[in-house]
């Protein structure tokens, strides 16, 4: 099947995203950083402003005393004396026209700026107050201090101009600005070439995982993915070879139960039409005779396709789990069995204590082993069951005193369509144990044949601790407990 065609691989988007939130990550901090050096640089020049006010109202103060005689004097003085700094510059301003500058310029000269000091004067004359405001200058961007000079007995109107040049003073936050968006983009483009290949390592494992659910075919189910370290992408590794694990079994499973089905409705229809072929219409009694063949290979076949239908859901898991109560259920299997003819039934231990489970199940289960038991035995001979319990769990048997089962036959009796002698010597659909084996592993136990003592075989349901549990009461011997019906005829 082709894929889809997409814009970017899941490589492209996860690493995309990953430089996209570190980009603004680093955007963001940036800017904040620059944000807070700025205004911590505005606010030291706008306090070297305002000292100044303070420094020229001193002179001012001096001037109203008497020791300045004039305007021009005054701002003579405070030019002189009030030196301007690195990145600064002062000019002294007389009825509109600059008239004084510092003598020794350490910072840059304004005093040929005629519209700044046109705007400035304005402003201060409008006011008539100290003004401290930001111009756009030849110089650059200048944040100012103006104020205004006056003397009493003097019409001059003087104005005291201190600016700072702002691109200079901002210039090492600017510096480093650019130098951390520099080396931020050297980061993101290291974290993306670094980013490119470990992306590229952990997505290995889901490109194997797409390669081998590719390959993956219903003739060929064994590819696996490698699972090795300790982190999600192993253990998602180690769950999907799990997943295929069961997935062959299943296959397997299904395989096998089409080619037994096959094999097990091949015989009845052959014989049913081999029949009907030779038989004579003009004959009654062979009519009869075919008849009745044909329907007893039907009901043979029908009692086979319920087996198939049961044992499906038993291993689809369709069960229920309720509270059971082991004493009640040994009993009423030894009720039900007493009816078998043809045997001396003796429940001969029964346990006490509740579990879990599905009860008519396990009732099923028991009463299979038992009908199997009564099948393949002597008429006559003595069948014992009942359930015991230790630290390993819950066992409910059925014993047996017949031929046995051989030991090379013991594992494979429990699959589809399997006997012990390899033929069919009493009627079934050949999936009785099946059926309890697959009841036994829906419970999360298991059945087991083993020898009986003195001859036999002794079939055992092994069923898990109760969960929670300390532990269970013990068995009683319930050996006085005959359950007998003579055989008939």
């Amino acid at each position: 099947m082709a894929r889809t065609p997409r814009l970017a691989s899941a490589r492209v988007r996860i690493l995309g995203a990953v430089l996209a939130v570190a980009g603004v990550g680093l955007a963001v901090v940036g800017s904040i950083t620059f944000l807070v050096q700025r205004e911590s640089v505005l606010a030291d020049v706008d306090a070297r402003l305002t000292s100044q006010v303070e420094a020229l109202q001193q002179v001012a103060d001096t001037a109203v005393d008497g020791t300045a005689a004039s305007v021009e004097s005054y701002l003579n003085d405070a030019v002189r004396l009030l030196v301007a700094g690195e990145n600064e510059a002062s000019v002294a301003v007389v009825d509109g026209v600059a008239r004084f500058r510092p003598s020794t310029l350490s910072g840059f000269d304004i005093s040929d700026d005629t519209a700044f000091i046109d705007r400035v004067t304005a402003e201060v004359t409008a006011k008539d107050a100290a003004v401290i405001g930001t111009a756009a200058t030849d110089h650059g961007a200048l944040r100012y201090v103006a104020v205004p000079i006056r003397i009493e007995g003097d019409e001059s109107v003087g104005v005291y101009v201190r600016a700072v040049d702002l691109s200079a003073e901002l210039g090492p936050v600017v510096k480093a600005t650019i130098t951390y968006t520099v080396a931020s983009c050297l980061v993101l483009v290291v974290a993306g070439i670094v980013g490119w290949f470990v992306t590229g390592r952990l997505l290995s494992p889901i490109r194997h995982l797409r390669d081998t659910a590719d390959s993956i075919t219903l003739t060929d189910l064994s590819p696996r993915l490698p699972a090795e370290g300790n982190d999600e992408i192993a253990d998602l590794s180690r769950t999907v070879n799990s997943m295929l694990d069961r997935l062959e079994a299943s296959v397997d499973v299904q395989r096998q139960l089409l080619d037994d089905v096959r094999h097990e409705l091949k015989t009845p229809i052959t014989i049913v039409r081999g029949h009907l072929e030779l038989m004579d219409p003009r004959d009654a009694t062979d009519v009869e005779f075919a008849r009745d063949l044909g329907i007893t290979e039907l009901d043979r076949m029908t009692r086979l396709v319920e087996d198939i239908d049961l044992l499906a859901s038993v291993e689809g898991g369709s069960f229920a789990t309720d509270p059971i109560d082991l004493a009640a259920l040994t009993a009423r299997v030894g009720e039900l069995v007493a009816v078998i003819p043809g045997h001396a039934w003796h429940v001969e231990r029964a346990a006490s204590g509740r579990f879990s489970g599905d009860q008519d199940r396990l009732l099923q289960a028991w009463l299979q082993l038992a009908d199997n038991a009564a099948k393949y035995t002597p008429e006559g001979s003595p069948i014992e069951l009942g359930s015991d319990h230790d630290g390993d769990g819950i066992r409910l048997w059925v014993r047996d005193h017949g031929a046995g089962i051989p030991p090379s036959a013991r594992r494979t009796i429990f699959r589809r369509f399997d006997r012990a002698h390899g033929k069919r010597t009493v009627g079934g659909s050949g999936l009785g144990l099946a059926i309890v084996e697959a009841i036994a592993k829906a419970h999360g136990g298991h059945c087991a044949v083993t020898d009986s003592s003195g001859g036999g075989a002794t079939f055992t349901i092994h069923l898990p601790p109760p969960v929670g549990a300390a532990a269970l009461p013990e068995p009683v011997r319930a050996g006085d407990v005959v359950l007998q019906r003579e055989a008939a005829g």
